[in-house]
């Protein structure tokens, strides 16, 4: 490269930079301390240099030291360069100034454009088949997740692995002691507005007794417990999922497996143990409660006495239709528990996962149950009862 000087001096030891142009382009030498401290007369310097057109290569071999300053200095240069579309290269560099420059290297880029809309049925489409494949991604962790869970209740069972009776106790007080207030008042008022609502609409037809049948049946058969499943999603399984989640985030699941203990045996199995066993008891406090508020209105807003209520009750109630209502509980309180256990064990390390995991924990268990509930009413409608 021949050479024809049009740079800039500099004093010995600041920063420098001089040109020298030759057929194949304009070499830039960069001297002295490119530092924060000659920050002002790098960057002076540098603008200087730098040709106006033509290829560009700038040397770094003269620099005598270089930090995050300077490295951004020599990066914004080939940025301007770069994007008045000539050609750049960086020279002579050392590892250490390479190394910083790659540092910076990622730091001010401007936001990308906006992705132009696509078609809206392609991506419809797309869209559709991404929430496809989650749904089944979702029911493999579910089966996995119950898979882990029957082998290790069958394990602690037959003495082969420790049950942690400390932590299934305090999930069982959680779980049904502490929720049989709420689930106790929100089914007396249900059993007293299907009692009112039953009783209005008999009372045209003159048969007001029978909103007694209609309150038995339909709460004890199908509201007690799809009442009170609802109710356990919203409470317990959210309350899984955000103690699981956090657990996630803050790396502690990550540590039980590192220390050779399964996060099934201690995290998954006493909360689904003691759901299993929480849920046909609020159950039966369910179907207590909704018979206590169908009877207040009955008396009091009916009119009809309480004898003959509970007349009329015992007539109307078989001890099968009480069973179908515990019977399903159990197989409930397994689905809100998988859910919220996999919705955990899925959050990643931000508050916002949190948050979305468990909101879709609560979601998914309602779904599911209500949909577990139609099935098991075309199954028992297949028995003939």
């Amino acid at each position: 490269m021949t050479s024809d000087s049009v740079g800039t001096a500099a004093a010995s030891g600041t920063a420098a930079a001089t040109a020298e142009a030759g057929g194949a382009g304009t070499l830039v030498r960069l001297e002295g301390r490119w530092t924060i401290d000659a920050a002002a007369a790098a960057a002076r310097a540098l603008e200087s240099a730098l040709p106006g057109d033509g290829r560009v290569v700038i040397d770094g071999s003269g620099i005598d030291r270089i930090d995050t300053a300077g490295a951004f200095l020599v990066e914004q240069a080939r940025r301007r360069v770069a994007a008045a579309g000539r050609a750049v290269t960086l020279d002579g560099f050392s590892d250490n100034a390479r190394t910083l420059i790659a540092a910076v290297e990622k730091t001010g880029l401007s936001e990308p454009a906006p992705a132009k809309p696509g078609n809206f049925v392609v991506g419809f489409l797309a869209r559709v088949g991404r929430q496809a494949a989650e749904i089944v991604a979702d029911g493999v962790r579910v089966l996995d997740t119950l898979g882990e869970f029957a082998v290790a209740s069958f394990a602690m069972l037959t003495w082969r692995r420790r049950m942690r009776w400390p932590a299934f106790v305090n999930h069982l007080d959680r779980t049904a002691l502490q929720a049989v207030p709420i689930v106790a008042l929100m089914s007396f008022l249900i059993g007293m507005i299907i009692a009112q609502q039953g009783g209005f609409y008999f009372r045209t037809y003159g048969a007001e007794l029978f909103v007694v049948d209609l309150v038995g049946i339909l709460v004890c058969r199908e509201i007690g417990v799809l009442l009170t499943a609802i109710m356990v999603a919203g409470r317990s399984g959210s309350a899984f999922t955000a103690e699981i989640g956090s657990m996630k985030m803050r790396e502690e699941i990550d540590a039980l497996t590192v220390l050779g203990v399964s996060p099934v045996d201690v995290l998954v199995v006493p909360r689904l143990l003691a759901l299993v066993v929480a849920l046909p008891i609020l159950t039966l406090v369910a179907d207590l409660a909704s018979l206590a508020g169908a009877w207040v209105v009955v008396t009091f807003y009916i009119g009809i006495p309480s004898d003959t209520f509970f007349q009329r009750l015992q007539q109307a109630m078989t001890p099968t239709y009480f069973m179908i209502g515990i019977v399903k509980a159990p197989f409930m309180a397994l689905v809100v528990g998988l859910m919220a256990c996999v919705e955990g064990m899925k959050v990643q390390g931000s508050a916002e996962s949190l948050g979305s995991h468990t909101t879709s924990s609560v979601v998914k268990a309602i779904f599911m149950v209500i949909v577990m509930d139609g099935v098991f009413a075309m199954f028992f409608a297949a028995l003939g009862i």
